[in-house]
């Protein structure tokens, strides 16, 4: 079992702003030296540098994605607007990665972090690790949500989430459900509607501001919301359920190609279609859910961190019920720039919580 004093388990943004604060804060490379007081690593699930971004579908260009906050001392070059992100990105991230010289180790699968005293167990596909503390920083992209409709398993056509989309092409010609009322799934039922039949479903009517949308005041006050629904233990919503839809241009696009007339969601999906709660039958070859993500935190479920409400409650990025675990990317830090500022809150909030520890390791008689 190799031992490190703060795992950080995901290298997208979050974790990536985490271990350039570790490192600056003196922890050393946990999988070279385990001699140094304080040492870190970082583990990783994907291949490759650049996280989720690399499976963006292929039409989320960098003019399109709502912004890509620098990393920490890092500005980022000239990036092509038309570039797709799912290129841009990574390379971005690999950049840094080779820059700032972290210590990841890719692609690792954590399974499980568990008690073990004063330290706790992270469990992986590369074998065992002891810490003082973990950083999570796995985002969502992992851990799609797929509702469970009546018959949906009876369908003969194709479903698929917003997590396995690529292209409209694949779509050419068919009749597609498009199911969900966020971000994603307007962007993509215009992009869809270009060369298919669409046919939108959400569970409610969406919600399209006119008040003259500004992105900064609605980020505050997105913030503030998530903040109390964190502090206080219950489940966070979708960025949508905070703010609202946007006309951004392609919801225009959309709305004049006609392909933002709302359906009720349907309540039963048969072998060629969906069945509306009137009885009727609209025919479907494509059922895409573009029903958002959650949370991937399974791996932390053997610390019992949920509150009676099912959220994790928290104070700052660390987790009330565990000073040892913190999560970033997660609720308030879910966009760029508060992943960002959340690696670093972490990292200073546990450099206050291991230095009571280490002072009581170093006064502990010798054994024997």
């Amino acid at each position: 079992m190799r031992r490190a004093t703060v795992v950080v388990i995901g290298g997208g943004q979050a974790g990536l702003s985490a271990a350039y604060h570790l490192k600056r804060r003196g922890f050393a490379d946990a999988s070279k030296d385990q001699t140094s007081g304080r040492t870190f690593i970082v583990l990783d699930a994907s291949s490759t540098p650049g996280g989720a971004w690399s499976q963006r579908w292929e039409s989320l260009h960098m003019a399109t994605v709502n912004g890509i906050f620098d990393l920490p001392r890092f500005p980022k070059p000239p990036i092509d607007p038309d570039e797709p992100s799912r290129t841009a990105v990574p390379r971005y991230f690999a950049d840094f990665e080779r820059v700032s010289g972290l210590p990841i180790v890719r692609p690792v699968t954590v399974t499980a972090v568990r008690e073990a005293g004063l330290d706790l167990v992270v469990e992986s596909s590369a074998g065992e690790w002891t810490a003082r503390a973990v950083i999570n920083a796995t985002g969502t992209w992992t851990n799609p949500v797929w509702p469970r409709y009546p018959g949906w398993e009876t369908f003969e056509g194709l479903q698929l989430h917003t997590h396995d989309y690529v292209s409209a092409d694949r779509f050419a010609g068919r009749r597609v459900a498009v199911v969900g009322g966020g971000i994603s799934a307007v962007q993509l039922l215009e992009e869809i509607s270009r060369v298919a039949t669409t046919f939108w479903y959400t569970r409610r009517v969406p919600f399209f501001r006119t008040d003259g949308f500004e992105p900064e005041v609605a980020g505050r006050e997105t913030i503030a919301k998530v903040i109390a629904d964190v502090e206080a233990g219950r489940p966070t919503g979708s960025v949508v359920s905070y703010t609202g839809l946007a006309w951004t241009p392609y919801a225009l696009a959309a709305r004049e190609r006609g392909a933002l007339e709302r359906r009720p969601m349907f309540t039963a999906i048969e072998p060629t279609g969906v069945r509306a709660a009137d009885g009727t039958l609209t025919g479907v070859d494509v059922i895409l859910w573009a029903t958002g993500f959650k949370a991937a935190l399974a791996h932390l479920d053997p610390l019992g961190l949920r509150s009676a409400a099912g959220g994790i409650r928290m104070v700052g990025t660390q987790v009330a019920a565990d000073p040892r675990v913190h999560l970033i990317g997660f609720g308030p830090s879910q966009s760029t720039v508060g992943a960002n500022r959340a690696g670093r809150e972490a990292v200073a909030a546990l450099v206050k919580y291991l230095e009571p520890l280490e002072r009581l390791v170093d006064a502990s008689p010798p054994a024997g």
